[in-house]
């Protein structure tokens, strides 16, 4: 809006400041509008109406000489004027003569702070100014309401935005056109343009020593206010500007930002103290957790998730990220699960945070897991994901260290995920790699394309149950069945009375069948060998995570192990060979199934049994192609380059 001065300084109005009235005190006052009034009106006596404040007051037809009734009734008119809060009374002679006021309305004046003026433009002139004040007024208003609706949207979604208060700087000096500071006394919080910090901090403890209470205007040019005096903060928001000095609506403005950034920052300290509370109560009962003091650790969490700790059973994931990005990705974590899982981070592994999923029954699936592939995508590369398989409650350290391991060889995953240390030995292979293996072993067969899809039906069922169960699987007879495994094994050179070629040839058909045929399947040479396929990080991890409970029993069940896959599962070679007997085996075979928790009767059980033990110690020997590629078939052994054993 314009100012007094402003007005002063247009040469069509003529308009001046009366004799020794001090123009320098009333320049900057802001003008709303010009009220007219005639002197006539003036002399009825009655108490003007509607003198908006800010506003000028324009008597028209005064005499040269205020005296009499006259002077009375400015005296009345100046009293009600500083009442309403106008800021000047206007004379326009009859004549083009300066008009000079009486002593006693200099004094009345002085006394209520309202200046006196003179002009002697036409009114005509003065009727265009009230409405180009109107109008100016409007603007301003305008402009003010878009610039704290900008304020508004200014203030962070998030408490923990950190960048907040420094894009409200950014963007007061943009709108503002000046230096913006926010600083406490031993910091500085933001500053708009970095320079800012320097230029205003003299002038920051200058007004602070002086008036030991920033919260008021430091000049025209420099303003200054405190954060949230109510509550005692020491945080400042200082702006300033060589020209032109800040308006009324600008103060407001800094005003209103301050009050919104001092919310702001209280609302930060808050959080921050809430969280930290939050963070330590969960790390309490984490600890109680792992020990296995279960109900403390209910105690403990129940004001912050009431029941999330009453389900017998849960799983442990293990998050690992860059150091610098753990406490950030907890958050966000936590902020995904929810009520649905206990978020905290490990006090002994700066990149990693837990979850601790509760398995409540009868839920189904809460979608914690679907959250947690979701979040290490979004993460992107150097976050990785473990998981735990089912454990009671009262033994999640055993859940966490299995959590751990396959964290470990997660970070191997195309999608650094690993959601169970039971993870599955064909998702651990490379799956071309693994396909050109599988058909190159399986070579002899895929030609016969006139067989081969009937041996693809039929051999994974026949490898992997007796003959009687496969051929009620097919529908068929078991002499067929038996006739038709005895022609697959001719063709390949294998004997399926030996547990290693089963397991090769029931490994191969299930890479077949889960994968699709890589362009170049035919056989070329390149196929890799099912060693190299197994000497990968991470099936060696799996590999030991499978195998880390054998490792301490008091019998030595890895050796019974070894000997009965090399004996082909038959029990008295077994004991006869390691002087035990049969009952001892058995006995041995039972505590392994318990420790790794599979299910020994079962192929795949068997082949996973064969795979760690031959990843870990060499032995016993597995079925393989030949790692020496052969054109001629003619130049291989019978059945091609298939039944070579390989040893660790």
């Amino acid at each position: 809006m314009l100012t007094l001065g402003a007005l002063v300084g247009e040469s069509e109005l003529e308009l001046a400041f009366a004799t020794g009235i001090p123009a320098a005190f009333y320049e900057d006052a802001q003008v709303c509008g010009v009220i007219t009034l005639s002197l006539e009106h003036l002399l009825d006596g009655e108490p003007q109406k509607d003198l908006e404040p800010g506003s000028l007051v324009l008597i028209t037809g005064m005499p040269f000489r205020i005296r009499g009734r006259i002077a009375a009734a400015i005296e009345t008119l100046l009293e009600q004027i500083a009442l309403d809060k106008c800021i000047g009374l206007i004379a326009a002679p009859a004549s083009a003569t300066h008009q000079s006021f009486p002593q006693t309305i200099h004094d009345l004046s002085q006394a209520y702070r309202v200046p006196l003026l003179v002009t002697t433009a036409p009114q005509q002139r003065w009727e265009g100014t009230h409405l180009r004040l109107q109008k100016s007024r409007l603007n301003a208003a305008e402009q003010q309401a878009a610039r704290l609706d900008a304020l508004i949207r200014m203030l962070p979604a998030q408490f923990t935005d950190h960048r907040a208060m420094q894009r409200v700087a950014d963007w007061l000096s943009q709108a503002l056109n000046a230096q913006v500071l926010i600083s406490q006394p031993n910091r500085t919080l933001a500053a708009s343009p970095a320079t800012a910090a320097e230029s205003l901090a003299s002038a920051v403890i200058r007004k602070t020593l002086e008036t030991n209470s920033p919260d008021r205007p430091a000049g025209p040019h420099t303003q200054m206010f405190s954060l949230a005096p109510s509550w005692g903060s020491d945080a400042v928001l200082a702006a300033a500007r060589p020209a032109p000095a800040f308006s009324e609506g600008d103060v407001r403005l800094l005003r209103h930002a301050a009050k919104l950034l001092g919310l702001l920052e209280q609302a930060r300290r808050e959080y921050r103290a809430a969280a930290a509370a939050s963070d330590a109560a969960k790390g309490a009962a984490l600890e109680l957790l792992l020990d296995g003091e279960v109900d403390k650790a209910r105690r403990v969490i129940a004001a912050q998730a009431p029941g999330l700790l009453e389900a017998d059973t849960a799983r442990v994931y293990v998050v690992d990220t860059p150091p610098a990005a753990r406490d950030a990705a907890a958050r966000r974590c936590e902020a995904m699960v929810a009520s649905r899982a206990l978020v905290a981070v490990d006090p002994g592994d700066a990149r990693r945070f837990l979850v601790i999923h509760p398995n409540h029954m009868g839920r189904g699936d809460d979608g914690v897991p679907a959250e947690l592939k979701r979040l290490i995508a979004a993460l992107g590369s150097g976050a990785s994901l473990g998981g735990s398989g089912v454990y009671s409650i009262t033994l999640l350290a055993n859940a966490l260290n299995e959590a751990i391991t396959a964290q470990r060889f997660a970070v191997h995953q195309p999608d650094s995920i690993a959601m169970s240390a039971r993870a599955d030995l064909v998702t651990l292979l490379p799956p071309l790699e693994a396909q050109r293996w599988a058909r190159s072993l399986l070579d002899p067969l895929i030609r016969s394309s006139s067989q081969w899809e009937q041996m693809r039906r039929l051999l994974p069922d026949a490898l992997a149950y007796p003959y009687e169960i496969a051929a009620r699987k097919q529908q068929l007879h078991r002499n067929t069945v038996s006739r038709r495994v005895s022609r697959a094994a001719d063709k390949l050179a294998m004997d399926f009375n030996t547990v290693a070629d089963r397991i090769a040839v029931g490994l191969a058909m299930e890479l077949i069948t889960r994968y699709a045929a890589p362009e170049d399947s035919a056989a070329d040479g390149s196929s890799p060998t099912l060693c190299s396929l197994l000497s990968t990080p991470q099936v060696r991890a799996w590999a030991d995570t499978l195998l880390s409970s054998v490792h301490g029993a008091r019998r030595d069940l890895l050796t019974t192990a070894t000997t009965w896959l090399m004996h082909n599962l038959h029990l008295e070679p077994t004991a006869r060979a390691l002087s035990l007997s049969v009952t001892t085996i058995r006995s041995h075979l039972q505590d392994l199934e318990s420790r790794i928790d599979r299910d020994l009767a079962l192929l795949s059980s068997q082949r996973d049994l064969q795979v760690a033990l031959h990843s870990l110690t060499g032995e016993p020997a597995i079925t393989d192609i030949a790692p020496i590629a052969a054109t001629d078939s003619t130049a291989a052994p019978r059945g091609g380059r298939k039944g070579t054993c390989c040893r660790g």
